[in-house]
């Protein structure tokens, strides 16, 4: 997801993380790939076949896939704001549920073209209907719980960070759910608001429940936040969009008396930017190449700035792999010799620190290092 950024999950949202993580460990290498095995758990899939049943365009640059078993099984259940981990191109992105999970058929997943986008891009350019794709079952600790976070919430999204929000709001109003959820929606301009008519239909039918605000082109700074949402006292606030409205998001709403444990932060991958983060080495050049040694694969060379499963899957070693945002930890490996750059997205445990362990999703080898599965 998944951080400082990330922030502090409730003690409900760690035991699942928890139990996720023991439930799933790294499999072999150039696993990625391999289809759920015939009689295994169909509510912990580690992997489902799915087809494309439908392409909707929903803006000049997003697309919702609609994806149904390809073997005709039951998909496993989801919670709103609960994503599935997409293989595509030797390599893995996760990608939020966008259907309500009243909806048992199908999977929609929108997907938003990005500049550089490895994945994304390829699946806007490429993907058509009756096309195969292989994901994860449904993972993740950014949904609601009414427990912990109350029956008022406010939503901030910021881009396809509407597509959790969406799935959220579905779930509202199919369930009949009894909370008030107010989503303010920053936009570029209006031909790139994502799901707009039907957001805009759904808080009319549901007045009570539901209130959809769109800002366009205007940071959500914390006067805007303030006059849309009003007080944000005793209410719970939702995140998700590009990383660089995170850190801008919590400046915000820090501004307004927000507590840090009020706020909730989709993990949304690894900082671009390693170097600015305050623990990277002073004087250390992000540019400059590295030697890494993965147990049974030839060394390779890699900058210092990239993360370490990224360059891992550009050599042919492919971990398991999901959020890429230090949250999920099925991408942990154990370093055995060197120095990395372990990013503050990174949920390590403990043990994982006195052990040696790390997520490669958001770790930086700063020296020569040798890792071990």
């Amino acid at each position: 997801m998944k951080h400082p950024i990330a922030g502090l999950y409730d003690g409900h949202d760690d035991i699942q993380a928890e139990l996720a993580r023991r439930e799933a460990r790294p499999g072999p290498v150039g696993a990625a790939a391999t289809p759920q095995a015939p009689g295994a758990d169909p509510y912990h899939p580690k992997r489902i076949g799915l087809t494309v049943a439908a392409v909707v365009t929903e803006t000049p640059s997003t697309r919702t896939f609609r994806l149904r078993p390809a073997d005709g099984r039951p998909l496993p259940p989801f919670l709103a704001g609960q994503y599935v981990n997409v293989f595509a191109d030797g390599t893995s992105r996760p990608y939020a549920i966008a259907s309500s999970p009243a909806v048992a058929d199908h999977y929609d997943l929108t997907v938003r073209r990005v500049p550089g986008g490895r994945v994304s891009n390829l699946l806007v350019d490429t993907v058509a209907v009756g096309d195969r794709l292989t994901t994860t079952g449904p993972m993740g600790t950014f949904h609601h719980n009414p427990l912990f976070h109350g029956d008022d919430v406010v939503f901030l999204a910021g881009g396809s960070g509407v597509v959790p929000a969406m799935s959220m709001i579905r779930d509202i109003a199919d369930h009949g759910l009894q909370r008030r959820f107010h989503l303010v929606y920053g936009s570029r301009d209006r031909d790139d608001i994502i799901f707009r008519e039907e957001l805009d239909a759904l808080a009319a039918a549901h007045t009570g429940t539901i209130r959809v605000d769109h800002v366009i082109r205007d940071l959500l700074t914390a006067g805007t936040i303030s006059e849309l949402a009003g007080p944000l006292r005793g209410r719970m606030v939702y995140v998700c969009g590009p990383q660089a409205m995170y850190p801008y998001a919590l400046e915000q709403l820090t501004l307004l008396g927000q507590p840090r444990r009020r706020i909730r932060f989709e993990a949304n991958g690894a900082p671009a930017r390693p170097e600015a983060q305050p623990h990277w080495p002073a004087g250390t050049d992000g540019s400059e190449e590295v030697t890494v040694t993965a147990t049974g694969s030839p060394p390779f060379r890699t900058p210092r700035n990239r993360p370490l499963l990224d360059a891992l899957e550009d050599n042919g070693v492919r971990p398991e792999a999901a959020c890429r945002s230090g949250e999920c930890g099925l991408c942990v490996v154990r370093v055995v010799k060197g120095e990395l750059h372990t990013a503050q997205e990174a949920r390590l445990r403990m043990a994982d620190e006195q052990f040696g362990y790390t997520h490669s999703c958001v770790a930086y080898p700063l020296t020569d290092v040798e890792i071990d599965f």
